[in-house]
């Protein structure tokens, strides 16, 4: 358990929490949430001890034992992949490194044989003998395939090397589990096989996440940042971020059906309180959720860009056709022979294993790159707006305030026009002011959706669009393609996302494509689709 007391964190004058006091306690999961620079990750920092807090105590119960998703991917570059995942268990570790150079010792005294047996014992206490097949199931689990166990960490890519360190956190099954982003880079396979490895952990987990699915799929609490407050509250993220709308709506209209306001906001703790994402806190999650008040769920201080596409013209039936398209990269064959039609009431979320084919297919789709065989016609009245996923050749060295550089987009070049725009998009005052140059990857991609939305276009194609993005504007750009009534292409890795947008699923293998018309969950659940997947993936 972790107990936080009057924990104040200050950098000069400016406090980023006051008197923080919070409790985590096991068996729970609990989503750390919060805008970008609440300090989700800093104060993970503090929890760890990495950073020290200005007032206020952190306290661990005594013999509990803390792992964290580390960070530095180029920590472990001279371990081998096992190795570095057992380093997970700091204490397991010294006593097997101990135990061998005294075994490797020459001559072998007596009290080198009374200190290994010491050892001996406090190894198989620990379970050591287990360790080596342990950390190769949790390798196994998260995609990492036991030819690469004996490799060097420097051997291995970005997205193999984060998953390991993954590994490493969750070895030795420690007390208590701090994780930041813990699915970033994992493909959907193994964020499943970490849902069900949380959903069954017995210690407490404490994760910052941008991925809406994951946190509702593993939390029983949201611990919310806000205010330079924790405020604690039992359920997933959905019922938090959904209560937090009614309590917002409530308090703008104190005077107008009040109490219509009140039985929705009592009817929806009802709805989700029997709504489990853990099976074992079924019940005492909804016991505490049926004494929540009114007065427990306070509106959110945060803001969401206001995101919306409005088409200049209707889209006529004939969208766009692409026949046979064909595409090498660096000598690798990245499309083959694609085809498909999209139709006028189609969402299509593009997936697959391979980004770089997703990203050609766009580039080909908007004629940035000719395919080296096939066509893409294009209807009459179509005008497509694009999302590119590498946005740096809009920005790089661009000296133009962010006025300056949306006008750039915009029909209607009046200043106010285009300050009440980015101010819509949560660059008001100063922050219109900003050089290009200097902005951070939200910021950049929410300049981007800025421009995309000024085009006018009436048939939308974005790649990997989440990215970089806060959860606030995740939800808004997801409501935002929710709500346009126009053709979509799009492609991102968070499963909420996808589920919620996608009508059509295209999923591009090394041989060939499967387009179904089906929502994303019914695609992964279909068992003809997943053996048909299965083939194409392993041909």
């Amino acid at each position: 358990m972790i107990t936080v007391n009057g924990v104040s964190l200050r950098y000069g004058k400016r406090p980023l929490f006051e008197d923080v006091n919070i409790k985590f306690t096991p068996g729970n999961c609990y989503g750390l949430i919060g805008a970008n620079g609440a300090g989700k990750s800093t104060f993970l920092k503090i929890l760890s001890g990495e950073v020290e807090q200005t007032s206020g105590e952190v306290h661990i119960t005594p013999g509990e034992r803390l792992a964290v998703l580390k960070q530095n991917h180029f920590e472990y570059d001279e371990y081998p992949v096992l190795e570095t995942v057992i380093m997970g268990h700091e204490r397991l570790y010294s006593v097997m490194k101990e135990k061998d150079a005294i075994y490797a010792k020459d001559p072998f005294t007596d009290e080198d044989g009374m200190r290994a047996g010491e050892l001996e014992s406090e190894f198989a206490e620990m379970n050591g003998w287990e360790a080596e097949s342990e950390a190769a199931g949790l390798l196994n689990g998260l995609g990492i395939t036991t030819d690469l166990h004996d490799k060097k960490m420097a051997e291995l890519g970005g997205n193999e090397k984060v998953r390991v360190l993954l590994a490493q956190a969750l070895f030795g099954n420690p007390n208590i589990l701090l994780l930041d982003e813990p699915t970033n880079h994992l493909d959907i396979e193994s964020v499943r096989w970490l849902e069900d490895f949380l959903s069954r952990y017995e210690g407490t987990v404490i994760v910052v996440s941008h991925d809406r699915h994951f946190l509702n799929q593993v939390c029983t609490h949201i611990a919310d940042i806000d205010f330079g407050k924790i405020q604690m509250y039992v359920g997933n993220y959905d019922f938090w971020y959904e209560s937090s709308q009614l309590a917002l709506t409530l308090m703008r209209d104190q005077n107008k059906k009040k109490e219509d306001k009140i039985k929705e906001l009592q009817a929806f703790i009802q709805r989700f309180s029997a709504n489990k994402s853990k099976a074992k806190q079924a019940t005492s999650r909804r016991k505490l959720l049926d004494k929540i008040s009114l007065d427990d769920i306070k509106p959110s201080n945060r803001k969401y860009p206001f995101i919306n596409f409005k088409p200049e013209r209707e889209v006529g039936k004939q969208v766009v056709s692409v026949e046979n398209v064909s595409a090498t990269v660096d000598g690798e064959k990245v499309l083959d022979s694609i085809s498909f039609v999209l139709n006028k009431g189609d969402k299509i979320a593009l997936v697959g294993p391979n980004g770089l084919a997703k990203t050609v297919l766009f580039q080909i789709l908007v004629g940035e790159r000719q395919p080296d065989e096939g066509s893409v016609t294009w209807g009459v009245t179509a005008t497509p707006a694009y999302f590119p996923k590498d946005n740096s050749a809009y920005f790089e060295g661009v000296e133009l305030n962010l006025v300056e550089w949306l006008r750039q987009y915009s029909k209607d070049q009046d200043e106010s026009f285009i300050r009440g725009f980015l101010g819509r998009m949560l660059f008001s005052g100063d922050e219109a002011l900003k050089k290009g140059s200097v902005l951070s990857g939200g910021e950049k991609v929410r300049c981007m959706l800025s421009r995309m939305m000024l085009t006018g276009g009436n048939v939308l194609l974005l790649d990997e669009p989440t990215n970089h993005l806060d959860l606030e504007s995740i939800t808004a750009l997801n409501n935002g393609m929710i709500d346009f009534d126009g053709p979509i292409i799009f492609t991102s890795h968070d499963h909420q996302f996808v589920e919620t947008i996608a009508n059509r699923i295209i999923e591009i293998t090394p041989n060939g494509i499967i387009d179904r018309l089906m929502t994303y969950e019914e695609y992964l659940e279909h068992p003809e689709v997943q053996q048909l997947r299965a083939r194409l993936l392993s041909a």
